[in-house]
């Protein structure tokens, strides 16, 4: 009775032993990888007026030329928020303080990539003058911060996975560039294509009435 006891209890004990000694050899979880810093600036700013004058930014001011002063008119930005790359509050288009340049982008579109690098450099060069933004339409988180690594694109991003603004716009196509005056209305909208240094100069002074330097 006793022999077939043993027989019957031996293989539980052998089972529980296997249970345990397995996971005692299981390698310990990895920790998550770190998340990569964001490459662009956060967005705290975007409701603060542009004041501190740059050395040879400043109002256009052709005689006799038409496009010195930007004219009156133009729609408001839509009333729409939108997550900033780097986190925080959502931000609200109408609270951005113009003048301001919005580059509408996406890593996936070769035209959009070929003009960051220009939109950067206007911003450096009108800091304090203008507000250049980005925001990205339809991408990954990935391959916006994969582009802004690579490109040295270092304005603030806001993020528009569903192409809202592009809606409220009545726009499809992308790279979309919005020139918006210190009142936040659009003066102007440019889907030309990728746009180089001069191309946007030009804009800049006809829309907004302010001269770039070279």
């Amino acid at each position: 009775m006793n022999r077939r006891l043993a027989l019957l209890v031996l293989p539980l004990l052998l089972a529980v032993a296997g249970c345990t000694s397995g996971t005692a050899d299981d390698p310990a979880p990895r920790p998550a990888a770190a998340e990569r810093p964001s490459p662009f600036r956060d967005c705290t700013g975007l409701s603060t007026a542009p004041t501190a004058a740059s050395p040879g930014v400043g109002t256009a001011a052709s005689p006799g030329s038409s496009t010195a002063t930007p004219k009156a008119g133009g729609q408001e930005l839509p009333e729409l928020s939108l997550a900033c790359f780097t986190g925080g509050s959502p931000i609200s288009l109408r609270d951005v303080a113009g003048p301001a340049v919005i580059n509408v982008w996406a890593s996936w579109c070769p035209p959009c990539r070929k003009e960051l690098p220009a939109f950067q450099r206007l911003s450096e060069r009108t800091a304090g003058q203008l507000q250049v933004l980005g925001v990205n339409s339809r991408d990954s988180r990935g391959g916006a911060q994969s582009i802004g690594e690579d490109f040295g694109v270092r304005f603030p991003i806001l993020v528009d996975q569903g192409e809202a603004l592009q809606r409220e716009l009545k726009r499809n196509a992308i790279p979309l560039t919005l020139f918006v005056d210190a009142d936040g209305r659009i003066r102007h909208i440019d889907a030309s294509g990728a746009l180089d240094d001069a191309q946007l100069a030009k804009l800049v002074r006809q829309h907004l009435g302010l001269a770039v330097p070279a």
